[in-house]
């Protein structure tokens, strides 16, 4: 089964330089969306944008231009390590069930990156947004009261760096829900097709390295604290379910 990647860049010339050469060999098609102009190095093609979209628009884009069933969503900063897809694409070839699959994620430095995750709740959700999670660990989010697996298993939903989606069930979706700017996407997409019947797997054998600048964590008041707070309201919006959820 073919595989296709898509990668938005905005203003990140400098980590496509190094995730593109990683990534390119391991993929059929490629489509790079750059969503400002400054956003490629040297000698790549891409898509270019008139206008600046949201990350969740830019994605369903690129995915309207490949063909293969399976199809990976990239961060630029989201370094595959050798036969990473591979090991991704035969695990969801194994579990037709299977509409996302997430690698093992690490820091540049090889420590592990939490990115199998919970669906939010709203005492969660409060503490991570705001100065408390200084004080109170995010063990229940993370799955850091867990020891961290090594085989496959199921997650409520994956880290949004680098994330290999089933073109059908994006299709049965209606894809990314492109009123998500920025943040909050990729648990809306897994939470919508855990209601449908997809699972969400995590698949330590299939690793990526990922800086993951974590922005939001590291001030209060920014455009994008700004972004993961509609990003929120958003999702409660869809969901409201999820505010009487206590796991």
């Amino acid at each position: 089964m073919k595989v296709a990647a898509v990668v938005v860049s905005h203003l990140h010339p400098g980590e496509l330089a190094e995730s593109l050469p990683a990534l390119r060999p391991q993929v059929d098609e490629l489509v790079v969306i750059a969503n400002v102009p400054g956003s490629l190095p040297p000698g790549v093609e891409a898509v270019h944008n008139d206008r600046p979209l949201g990350y969740a628009a830019n994605i369903n884009h690129g995915v309207a231009l490949t063909a293969a069933e399976l199809v990976i969503a990239a961060n630029p900063d989201a370094v595959p390590e050798a036969g990473a897809v591979a090991t991704l694409r035969d695990f969801m070839l194994e579990h037709p069930r299977c509409g996302i699959a997430g690698p093992r994620m690490v820091f540049p430095d090889g420590s592990p990156q939490p990115s199998r995750r919970r669906f939010p709740t709203v005492l969660g959700t409060i503490v991570r947004r705001t100065p408390l999670r200084l004080v109170i660990p995010q063990r229940r989010h993370f799955h850091l009261d867990e020891a961290t697996p090594t085989s496959p298993v199921r997650a409520d939903w994956m880290l949004g760096g680098f994330l290999m989606l089933r073109r059908s069930m994006l299709a049965e979706l209606d894809g990314f829900d492109a009123g998500f700017r920025l943040y909050g996407e990729d648990i809306d997409l897994a939470y919508r097709a855990f209601r449908a019947g997809w699972e969400t797997w995590y698949v330590p054998g299939a690793v990526v390295r990922h800086e993951h600048k974590a922005e939001t964590d590291g001030r209060w008041l920014t455009r994008r604290t700004l972004w993961h707070l509609a990003g929120i309201a958003r999702f409660v919006r869809k969901h409201p379910e999820r505010l009487r959820a206590l796991r």
